[in-house]
């Protein structure tokens, strides 16, 4: 392995003058994690460049970071354990229940909804790379006769679930917001913004969307280390989908939703362009079976 040389043994050699070495306790937690390779570059670095590496890796949680690493590289070569079908009691199909039960859920979900006790959480955070756009997901034209983005079919769907639920109580309780938490990432959250700025809302109350930022995770290579972006900077992406729940925590958002009296909490993709967003009729199944969680799929 190439000997790593940092601060003033390697400007030494040079016959430079040395530049002062990074914080100690900083190069020595790196070490301990096998992550002093960060700091390889620091006597070519400007005094504004090595502020700036000392921030970023400041920022990471380490410990955190490390056992995410271990577990990957730990897991590989491992066979995949046996996926078993979930028990035939935990399954139910639209198609197999009577037309008395679906109605019973349709309108239990639509109470629900009513009463202000659902919120809609969309996972945004990837940009349409694999449909050739650099935009978000959600921005993007799928082809469709009236041209509607992703955004702008999903926010309508919560438009006429929101008028259907007013609509089963007489009006009398007018129309009751569904709010709508997006989660977005460091790449996707100002374009998604300004995308749902221009548009309006698509019809929505502004105060009824909130965007939250999913988190970051470090590059690494095949054998663990830290991949840098610039001499100055770790190369990071979005910690992915299942981000969501720090991110959400992060962002006090849970603390939001608990506020507004939710209890049902309706999660998706944004690039599933079917999505039947806050259906009444599988939160109705839901509240109806009183679990903790259900996935609504489609038969292939």
């Amino acid at each position: 392995m190439k000997e790593i040389v940092i601060g003033s043994d390697a400007a030494a050699r040079r016959g430079g003058t040395p530049p002062p070495p990074p914080p100690q306790a900083l190069l020595e937690r790196l070490k301990d994690y096998g992550q002093e390779d960060a700091f390889a570059l620091w006597d070519e670095l400007t005094p504004d460049e090595r502020d700036l590496l000392v921030k970023d890796i400041e920022s990471l949680d380490l410990p955190r970071i490390d056992r995410i690493i271990r577990c990957s590289l730990g897991s590989q070569g491992l066979p995949l354990p046996a996926v078993e079908p979930v028990p035939e009691s935990s399954v139910s199909t639209v198609e197999q229940r009577t037309s008395e039960e679906r109605e019973r859920w349709w309108k239990r979900g639509l109470k629900a909804v009513s009463e202000g006790k659902l919120a809609v959480v969309l996972l945004s955070g990837g940009q349409g790379t694999r449909l050739g756009s650099s935009d978000p997901k959600g921005c993007f034209n799928i082809g469709l006769p009236s041209g509607k983005s992703l955004f702008q079919l999903q926010a309508e769907r919560i438009l006429c679930v929101q008028k259907l639920a007013a609509q089963s109580t007489d009006g009398s309780a007018g129309i009751v917001p569904i709010h709508w938490y997006i989660m977005t990432s460091p790449f996707t959250d100002e374009p998604t913004r300004k995308f749902f700025e221009s548009h309006k809302y698509f019809g929505l109350e502004p105060d009824q969307v909130a965007f939250f930022k999913q988190g970051t995770l470090p590059c690494v290579s095949s054998d663990g280390r830290f991949i840098m972006e610039t001499p100055y900077k770790v190369a990071k992406a979005p910690d992915g989908n299942g981000g969501v729940y720090s991110a959400l925590k992060s962002s006090r958002l849970l603390e939001d939703m608990a506020m507004r009296g939710v209890k049902y909490v309706d999660c998706y993709g944004v690039d599933n362009a079917l999505v039947r967003v806050a259906d009444p009729t599988f939160l109705g199944y839901f509240i109806d079976k009183g679990v903790a969680a259900a996935a609504k799929v489609v038969r292939k």
